[in-house]
């Protein structure tokens, strides 16, 4: 690491903001950060190096040679053999036998070692948001994820184009025309591959829904079966019944305008948009009646304050919304 980039990581290190967002706190941290290493993508390699010590991890750690290692162990153990065989045992103040210093250290270095790569390995960059918020992110690839309230996206280091995702997400893919490197996003359904595409992922309710954008993607469900997806197609998926639903639908239909900070309803079930918000905000919706859940709500509703957003469907709905501790109780307006 050169001088340039010795400094930019002290600076790193020293700075409250950077820190939040090497922690995933703080939504307005995380927005600016993000900006930030999109516009500087040559300070990468330092980003993720001081992310990682204020993760507790290292990635530039001088390792033995495995092979070298396994040929030293081969001679300790060949030597504490010998000792056995020509020399009487020597016993410690406790009457333990001694392990000769050279086994002890090379004990040390193969623990060391060996816990150092499965940690190496198997260590996990994970970015979640709490309920009711959305936060834009920008993978090390250079691809663009929007991740909607209560869900999740990890990946092991290194294969930032191998994602797993839990709730709702809105992917912009960057395309690697120099490798034609893959994209992958797994849920408990299916896996989603492509090369360059936008499209978006919803999780909830037990099944994967799919719908693309623009370019084409590959489904692989969980039982084996592929699909192929072109712009303008919404496919569905659970591994509870085992059958996919593939359909055309408008361009113009509103499936991730949750990411612009707005819920758009085109003659909507209210009990279908109630359950957007209990996925999102971790509450519960009761109705006073079941013909409420029947209401039909068209138009746009703000889905980043709770309260705003219940104003707004008691109005299109002239319903009477009471939220109370963690639920929301739905009645009828008898006052108009």
């Amino acid at each position: 690491m050169g001088t340039d980039e010795q400094k930019l990581l002290g600076k790193l290190l020293d700075d409250a903001s950077f820190i939040n967002w090497a922690k995933n706190k703080n939504k307005n941290d995380l927005e600016y950060w993000n900006n930030w290493i999109g516009d500087h993508p040559q300070n990468i390699e330092v980003i993720e190096n001081a992310k990682a010590i204020v993760s507790g991890i290292r990635f530039t750690e001088q390792l033995p040679n495995e092979k070298k290692i396994s040929r030293e162990w081969a001679k300790v153990l060949a030597h504490i053999e010998d000792k056995r065989e020509f020399e009487p045992q020597k016993s410690g103040k406790n009457g333990k036998n001694k392990i000769p210093l050279a086994a002890a250290a090379i004990v040390l270095i193969l623990i060391s070692w060996s816990g150092f790569r499965l940690f190496e390995n198997f260590s996990t960059t994970v970015h979640k948001t709490g309920y009711g918020e959305i936060i834009d992110l920008k993978l090390p690839d250079g691809t663009s994820v929007v991740l909607n309230g209560n869900s999740e996206i990890r990946y092991e280091k290194n294969r930032s184009r191998d994602i797993h995702l839990k709730g709702e997400a809105y992917f912009k893919v960057k395309p690697v025309p120099s490798t034609n490197a893959k994209f992958w996003v797994h849920t408990d359904d299916l896996k989603v591959e492509v090369l360059g595409t936008r499209f978006h992922v919803n999780t909830r309710k037990e099944k994967t829904k799919v719908v693309l954008d623009e370019g084409s993607i590959h489904l692989e469900f969980i039982n084996g079966e592929v699909k192929k997806m072109v712009p303008g197609e919404i496919v569905s998926f659970s591994k509870y019944n085992d059958k996919a639903v593939h359909k055309k639908v408008a361009v113009s239909t509103p499936y991730a305008f949750w990411k612009d900070g707005t819920y758009t309803f085109n003659e909507i079930p209210l009990g279908e948009v109630m359950q957007n918000l209990e996925y999102t905000y971790g509450i519960e919706v009761k109705y006073e009646s079941d013909k409420l859940e029947g209401y039909i709500i068209t138009g746009g509703v703000p889905n980043q304050n709770l309260d705003i957003c219940i104003t707004a469907i008691e109005r299109a709905t002239n319903t009477r919304i009471i939220h109370k501790n963690n639920t929301l109780l739905i009645q009828e307006n008898l006052n108009n």
